[in-house]
C-alpha cells in the first residue's frame, strides 16, 4: 500500500481509537483511577480528537508537497507520544514517561506551523 492510500485509514484509526478509549475511561476506569489520573486520561483523549481532526485536514485539504507529508507525520508521531504518554501515565507508569509527553506537544506544534504553511500554498497558489 502507497503510502498515500494509508492515510485514510490512518484519520479513521486515530478518530475511532480516540472514541474508544473515551469510553473505556468513562466507563471502564471511573472509580478506577482517581481524579488525578481520569483528568490526565481526559486530555489525552481530547488532543487525541483534535489531532486526529488535523490529521483529516493534512491528508485530505492540504495540497501534497513536503509540508503537508511534515505535517502528517508530526501530528501522528504526537498523537502517540503526547496522548500515548498520557495514557500510560493515567494508569500508573512510571513517572519518566512524563519526559515523552513534550516531544509529542513539540510534535503537534510542528504539525500545525506545516499545515499552516501547506494551506498557505493552497491559498496563494
Amino acid at each position: 500500500m502507497k503510502s498515500a492510500n494509508a492515510w485514510p485509514a490512518i484519520v479513521a484509526a486515530a478518530g475511532a481509537s480516540a472514541v474508544l478509549l473515551g469510553a473505556f475511561g468513562a466507563h471502564a476506569l471511573s472509580g478506577r483511577l482517581d481524579a488525578q489520573a481520569m483528568s490526565v486520561w481526559h486530555t489525552a483523549v481530547d488532543y487525541q480528537f483534535w489531532h486526529a481532526l488535523a490529521l483529516a485536514v493534512a491528508a485530505f485539504a492540504a495540497p501534497s508537497g513536503r509540508e503537508r507529508a511534515i505535517a502528517l507525520r508530526a501530528f501522528g508521531l504526537g498523537i502517540v507520544f503526547f496522548s500515548g504518554s498520557l495514557y500510560a501515565l493515567a494508569l500508573g507508569a512510571p513517572h519518566w514517561i512524563g519526559a515523552i509527553t513534550p516531544l509529542g506537544g513539540l510534535a503537534f506544534i510542528v504539525g500545525w506551523v506545516a499545515l499552516g504553511l501547506a494551506l498557505r500554498a493552497r491559498a496563494t497558489g
